[in-house]
């Protein structure tokens, strides 16, 4: 898990995403932003892709007039082993 900070219309805000190995590529999320997911043939491609998601998503809502969710303070951060 790690922090993005994504710039939106003037709002500043951090979310964690999840990035998962799958069998073939990667995915990821974001805990705060249900239904905000991405995937890619590597990490970096797969970070790049939730980033322009988690805009995307954002702007979204601002166009249909819904809350941002806020996101949740985050209490520890581990490293899974490979």
């Amino acid at each position: 898990m790690s922090h993005k900070v994504i710039k939106t219309k003037e709002l500043l805000m951090s979310y964690a995403i999840v990035v998962e190995k799958a069998a073939n590529n990667y995915s990821a999320y974001v805990p705060d932003l249900p239904g905000c997911v991405a995937t890619g043939n590597t990490v970096e491609e797969t970070e790049r892709e939730i980033r322009e998601a988690i805009e995307f998503h954002i702007e979204g809502l601002i166009e249909d007039g819904l809350p941002i969710h806020q996101t949740a303070e985050m209490k520890c951060r581990f490293k899974l082993k490979k």
